[in-house]
């Protein structure tokens, strides 16, 4: 892997050269490509979901488009997110980044109980679907965004990502001049949709439970309990299997949602020039998955369709891909197959390029989690897992009120009470050592802790020196106290307000607009729509206006600039 730059504590920094060296090639590039000659990208993303999915080999999941979309494209049962949970892991898919060197690493920063901010990433770092709306791709996603540098829902910045977020119905409009990168996310596998109403009356994941205990209902053949297989480290108890069977019938409903946005493609008739990407943010809604650091919290699913004249060589339908793959890879491997230059702050890698070097290993990362805080490093390659507790003598288990509301965690937590846990289900409520080593190969449910085994010391050095290693290559701002990150983001719990751009005027009559920060800057003529800038803008008619943001700063006060004078007003 390339190794970067660390990075300096975020803060003020001029517009850097890099910023404008890759906006230069951005434009080059564009200009030199029509719309018919690059891909449409569109990546599905469902909630909370490791691989329960019939392609994948779940012999319970009911999962037709699914597997449809599997034989026409390539599976990557070995891809794992950065983080157990939705904020941290999104904000390393969209940058491709490391939320750990975002300050982004804490469940989740617009809600958090230690500061009022949000994360405010080094100023060279942008979301990639902004590096393809730079190189002239149409962007848009739905109403989920949860960036750690944005809020939970759309509209709330930054605001030059996409050119469309929060429409019902994201396919449409799209133009036909640009081509298009779209992300749309399933709620109906979370965690919240497998709530039972009762448990969540009164409290926010209300009416999600509810919707999605209506859709249930919908279904004639659910999901028989007796069918699931319970991991051992839960009790094998009528709750527990019937929590894990709504599991698998939001699945079914999701699905269900994936075969309408794909028929919908069709009924465009873009479906010959998209691919296609359907994936998860993290493994499943349930305990011991959903924010930890096993592969139950970070194994997901993934599948490629690509339109038979996109498909790359080796890449075989119908047949599944074992290399490993981390969420901080699909940045840049998105921006590869649109043809858009990868930037120098990437922490990842375009894997798929049929010259890349295996990765070798993956690297995840867990930090305070709702209420309770706790920060573990893990490192996995291709059979071991290393994992890094930061509070041993802790337990994993520990009472997270919005956890608290399932089924399976009030059964453990009733048998934790009454005694009648056995060993494997007592495991998580235990104190932990330091570190923590796994066989994958042997120990899937990752009960068996290998760490002292004098026989496993060689395997044990190897990934304590890969962690170290990585420790070097990637800051980590976990170190720092989240009361102290928030205060160098936003001083005094107060939101900074991006300073307002500038526009100059060159000698052929064109204008620019520069912004601090490296700020993205947005600009359009009268009352038209914002367009990312990129370059010198050609006078016209009317009246240009401009807008810059930094992640995680407030939009800046728009300034406007009259084409047909000489000279923009004063600031």
């Amino acid at each position: 892997m390339r190794q970067r730059p660390h990075w300096q504590t975020p803060g003020p920094n001029h517009f850097d050269r890099a910023g404008l060296v890759l906006a230069a090639l951005l434009l080059c590039w564009a200009g030199s490509l029509t719309a018919a000659t690059r891909p449409n990208i569109l990546v599905l993303m469902a909630e909370d979901l490791s691989a329960h999915v019939g392609a994948f080999g779940d012999p319970v999941a009911r999962t037709p488009h699914l597997d449809m979309l599997a034989a026409a494209g390539v599976r990557f049962p070995n891809t794992f997110t950065t983080a157990g949970v939705c904020a941290p892991s999104r904000a390393s898919f969209l940058t491709g980044v490391h939320q750990i060197s975002l300050g982004a690493q804490h469940m989740r920063t617009s809600t958090s109980p230690v500061a009022t901010y949000l994360a405010v990433p080094p100023p060279e770092v942008k979301a990639f679907p902004e590096l393809l709306r730079a190189a002239g791709y149409y962007t848009f996603t739905d109403r989920k965004l949860d960036y750690q540098f944005s809020g939970i829902g759309a509209g709330s910045g930054p605001e030059s990502i996409w050119d469309a977020e929060g429409q019902l119905d994201p396919l449409t409009g799209l133009p036909e001049d640009r081509p298009f990168f779209g992300l749309i996310n399933f709620f109906i596998t979370h965690e919240s949709a497998t709530f039972t109403p009762e448990a969540v009356a009164g409290t926010p994941g209300e009416t999600m439970a509810r919707k999605a205990s209506a859709a249930r209902a919908r279904i004639p053949d659910r999901t028989d309990p007796d069918t699931v297989v319970v991991p051992p480290y839960y009790p094998d108890t009528k709750a527990v299997r019937e929590h894990i069977a709504v599991v698998y019938d939001n699945v079914r409903l999701m699905d269900a949602e994936v075969g309408q946005i794909l028929k919908r493609l069709t009924e465009l008739g873009r479906t010959d020039d998209t691919i296609v990407i359907w994936t998860t943010d993290h493994g499943d809604p349930l305990p011991r998955a959903k924010r930890e650091l096993f592969d139950s919290g970070i194994r997901v699913p993934m599948i490629i369709r690509w339109p038979e004249s996109l498909r790359p060589p080796g890449m075989v339908p119908g047949t599944p891909d074992e290399r490993l793959i981390s969420f901080v890879d699909l940045a840049p491997v998105i921006l590869a197959m649109a043809g858009v230059p990868a930037p120098a702050f990437l922490q990842g890698a375009d894997v798929l390029a049929p010259d890349a070097l295996s990765r070798e290993y993956v690297y995840a990362s867990r930090d305070r989690m709702d209420e309770q805080a706790d920060r573990v490093r893990a490192v996995r390659d291709a059979r071991y897992k290393y994992l890094r507790y930061f509070d041993p003598g802790t337990p994993g288990a520990v009472h997270i009120a919005y956890r608290d509301q399932g089924r399976i965690m009030q059964a453990l937590w009733r048998g934790r009470e009454a005694g009648t846990l056995n060993a494997e289900q007592s495991l998580w409520f235990e104190p932990r050592p330091e570190e923590a080593l796994y066989d994958l190969a042997t120990d899937p449910y990752e009960l068996d802790n290998l760490a002292g085994a004098p026989d496993q010391l060689a395997i044990l050095t190897r990934l304590r020196s890969a962690y170290a290693a990585w420790k070097i290559r990637v800051p980590d701002l976990g170190e720092v106290p989240e009361a102290e990150l928030a205060e160098r983001f936003w001083p005094g719990g107060v939101q900074p307000v991006t300073p307002t751009p500038t526009f100059s005027r060159l000698d052929d009559g064109r204008w620019t607009v520069s912004a601090e920060d490296n700020a993205s800057i947005e600009i359009r003529r009268d009352d038209g729509d914002w367009q990312l800038y990129t370059g010198p803008v050609e006078s016209g008619d009317g009246t240009l206006t401009a807008r810059a943001v930094r992640y995680g700063y407030a939009l800046s006060a728009e300034v406007s600039a009259l084409a047909e004078t000489s000279a923009p007003p004063a600031p």
